[in-house]
C-alpha cells in the first residue's frame, strides 16, 4: 500500500541552509595525519627536483607506501642530522649527486635530501631474514635520502642495530659519519698513532673534532685543537673541549702568532713527544702552519674544506721533512669496508652506552605530520649561517 501524504512528509526530511563548504574552509581545518588504510603508510619527504641553494630548491612532498612484501621492509625515521655534506650535495658541489627518482609519485624525478639517520622497522615482508619489527637501522651507504618520515627498502641497504638499550635516536642517527671519520683518521694514517703521541686539528669543536678528542683520550693520544676565535663564549668552549679530553685548545689567531711554535715545543716535552698527525677540515693558510709543527714523516689528512680555500703544498716540507698530504672520505671507506664500518659503529655505540663517548651538542628540529615546509627548509639553510648552538638534526614526532 502506498504511504499516506503525512507519512511522506516524515520520510522526506526538510533541508535547512548550512554553512557553504569551500576550499579555504578545508585548508583552515587542522591537519590530521590520514589513517593508514590496509597497511599503507602516508609519508612525507623533503626533496629537490633540481640542484641549487636549499632555500630555493627544497620542497615537502607527500606520497603513499604500500605494505611490504617479499624482501621489503617499511621504516619509520626517528632522527636525521643535517650535515654539511648534505647541503653541498644539494648545491651540486659534492662528488656524489642526490639520487633522483619518480618512484615517489612525482611527474619529474625527485631526490630526497640527507645521507645519515636512524629509522625503526615497522613492518616487513615474509622473505626478510635477520631483521625484526622494532629493530633500529642506519644506512649502509650514502645516497639513501634520510630527510623523510618513512621509507621502504631491502636489508642490504641497512646496518641493523639490535641492541638499542641505553641509546637515544639522536646518538644512533649521527654515529656513521663524524665518529667514523675521526676513528679511521686516527687509526689509519702513518700506521696510526701510538700512546703518548700528539695530533693537531683545526675545526676542534666540530662533530669530527669532538669525536677525535674523545677517542684520543680513550686511546692515550694527546691533542692540540684549533677553533675559530669568537667574541663571546670562548672560555666556555675551551672548558667544554678540555672536559671532553682536549689537552690544548687555541684559536686560529693564536696559532698564527710568532711564539706559538715555542709554546708547542714546551708542551711536547721539548719536542721529544712527536706530533705525527694533522686533521684538516678548514683549508687555507692555517694548514701550512699545522704542517710545520709535524714531526718528519707526519701526515696532514684533509676531510673537509669549510673555508673553501685550497691547501698549498710547501715544497720544503715535502722534500726535507717528508710530510705527507692525504685525503679521507668516509663514504668511500664505508663502501670499501662495510664489515669494518659495522664493527666501528658497534664500538662507538658501546662507548656511548657506557657514558665514555658523548654525542655532539644538538639543535633539534621537530618534524611532525603538520610541520610546515618553511620550518624544515629554514633549518637546512640555517646550517650554513654563523655559529650554532648545536648540530642541526630532524627529530620525528607525530608522523
Amino acid at each position: 500500500m502506498a504511504p499516506s501524504r503525512a507519512a511522506t512528509k516524515i520520510l522526506r526530511p526538510t533541508l535547512r541552509p548550512t554553512t557553504r563548504l569551500t576550499t579555504s574552509t578545508f585548508l583552515s581545518l587542522p591537519q590530521i595525519r590520514p589513517i593508514s588504510a590496509y597497511g599503507y603508510e602516508q609519508a612525507k619527504v623533503l626533496g629537490l627536483s633540481t640542484l641549487g641553494e636549499p632555500k630555493d630548491v627544497l620542497r615537502l612532498h607527500g606520497h603513499s607506501i604500500s605494505p611490504p612484501h617479499n624482501d621489503l621492509l617499511t621504516l619509520r625515521f626517528l632522527a636525521s642530522p643535517i650535515n654539511p655534506a648534505d647541503i653541498n650535495q644539494i648545491q651540486g658541489v659534492y662528488p656524489t649527486k642526490p639520487t633522483f627518482t619518480t618512484s615517489l609519485g612525482t611527474a619529474e624525478p625527485l631526490a630526497v635530501g640527507g645521507n645519515e639517520g636512524v629509522a625503526e622497522v615497522i613492518s616487513k615482508g615474509n622473505g626478510v631474514k635477520g631483521v625484526e619489527k622494532g629493530d633500529w637501522v642506519i644506512m649502509r651507504r650514502q645516497g639513501f635520502g634520510t630527510w623523510r618520515t618513512h621509507a621502504q627498502t631491502t636489508v642490504d641497504n641497512l646496518v641493523v642495530i639490535k641492541d638499542k638499550e641505553g641509546l637515544k635516536p639522536e646518538q644512533v642517527g649521527t654515529v656513521s659519519v663524524n665518529p667514523m671519520t675521526a676513528y679511521r683518521m686516527l687509526k689509519d694514517f702513518g700506521g696510526g698513532l701510538k700512546e703518548g703521541e700528539w695530533f693537531i686539528q683545526n675545526g676542534g669543536n666540530s662533530g669530527v673534532g669532538r669525536a677525535a678528542i674523545q677517542l684520543a683520550r680513550l686511546w692515550g693520544y694527546k691533542s692540540i685543537n684549533i677553533v675559530r676565535k669568537r667574541e663571546s663564549g670562548m672560555e666556555e668552549l675551551r672548558s667544554e673541549l678540555k672536559g671532553l679530553g682536549a689537552d690544548v685548545v687555541v684559536t686560529d689567531e693564536e696559532v698564527e702568532s710568532k711564539d706559538f711554535r715555542d709554546q708547542v715545543k714546551e708542551i711536547t716535552n721539548g719536542g721529544r713527544e712527536p706530533i705525527r698527525l694533522g686533521l684538516n677540515c678548514v683549508g687555507g693558510p692555517i694548514v701550512n702552519t699545522m704542517a710545520k709543527l709535524l714531526s718528519p714523516g707526519g701526515h696532514i689528512v684533509t676531510y673537509g674544506a669549510m673555508s673553501k680555500k685550497p691547501v698549498s703544498l710547501p715544497t720544503g716540507l715535502l722534500i726535507f721533512k717528508d710530510i705527507h698530504f692525504d685525503g679521507f672520505w668516509v663514504s668511500k671507506w664505508s663502501d670499501r669496508f662495510p664489515e669494518q664500518k659495522e664493527a666501528c659503529v658497534k664500538e662507538v655505540l658501546d662507548l656511548t652506552r657506557q657514558g665514555r663517548f658523548k654525542d655532539v651538542p644538538m639543535d633539534p628540529v621537530t618534524w611532525n605530520y603538520d610541520t610546515k615546509q618553511e620550518e624544515l627548509v629554514t633549518a637546512v639553510q640555517g646550517a650554513l649561517e654563523g655559529f650554532r648552538s648545536g648540530k642541526g638534526i630532524f627529530v620525528f614526532g607525530e608522523t
